[in-house]
């Protein structure tokens, strides 16, 4: 009789307990792995070389002169600074960058190169000013460190439907990226001395577009918000052409004129 249950409990009984853990160990595996990286969960790719394409306001983003301020939800303080611009004095200073901060470097005229610095982490690279942003994918950190020209900025792939940081579907994708910038050292929103202050806030959208004759473009709008200097939001557009290659990639410094 002993005999005949020890067979039935090998053959029967435990088969029955192994079997839902083996299948939930591959359902563990299978389906509780590793989240994509954000390179691995792009929708959209914005690496290359991109050229800036200077449409509108051309005046403004390439030779701006002393005075010529209009357009801007500025208060009487920040117009009280841009009419006392002296270019000559930000460079005695050494701040001859105050226009290729993270909110004025994508208007300069010039071109920029993005690569993915780490799978977390995206680099835009200026030859204006020959500056570097770094775009950082996660939450960001208490301590940001001390603030720069080029801040910390928080990424996040943004889907369609409000969709967010997860993993692209199959075939065709769409979506953008969204970028906040702050613990920026003050600028100048114009390079003709228009300034913003340390407690300005830049929030970017990234949007990959395709021309008539399939050329790749990238739309960024840019939403600067500065309760020092600013009535209301500053908003504007900027648009890049992407390259075939590097040609025309010519890092310059920070110029104060």
């Amino acid at each position: 009789m002993r005999t005949i249950f020890f067979v039935f409990f090998v053959f029967f009984v435990v088969p029955l307990i192994v079997f839902p853990i083996h299948v939930e160990a591959q359902r563990g595996q299978g389906g509780r792995g590793a989240a994509p990286t954000p390179q691995a969960a792009a929708p959209i790719d914005l690496t290359g070389t991109w050229v800036s394409m200077i449409v509108d306001e051309w005046r403004f983003r390439v030779s701006p002169q002393k005075g010529d301020i209009p357009y801007l939800p500025i208060n009487n303080d920040a117009r009280q600074i841009a009419n006392a611009w002296d270019p000559a004095k930000d460079e005695a200073e050494g701040k001859q960058c105050k226009a290729y901060g993270a909110v004025g470097v994508m208007q300069r005229p010039g071109r920029i190169r993005i690569t993915w610095d780490n799978p977390t982490t995206l680099k835009i690279e200026a030859d204006a000013g020959t500056q570097t942003r770094l775009l950082h994918f996660g939450p960001a950190p208490a301590d940001k460190g001390q603030p720069s020209w080029q801040g910390y900025s928080v990424a996040e792939w943004q889907m369609p439907g409000g969709g967010r940081r997860g993993a692209p579907a199959a075939g065709p994708q769409n979506g953008s990226l969204k970028v906040v910038t702050m613990n920026m050292l003050p600028g100048y929103i114009r390079k003709n001395g228009v300034p913003y202050s340390e407690k300005a806030v830049l929030t970017e959208h990234f949007n990959r577009l395709t021309g008539q004759e399939g050329e790749p473009y990238i739309a960024m709008t840019a939403f600067v918000e500065d309760p020092t200097y600013l009535n209301q939001p500053f908003i504007r557009t900027y648009t890049f052409k992407k390259q075939a290659d590097a040609s025309g990639w010519d890092p310059t410094p920070c110029w104060p004129r």
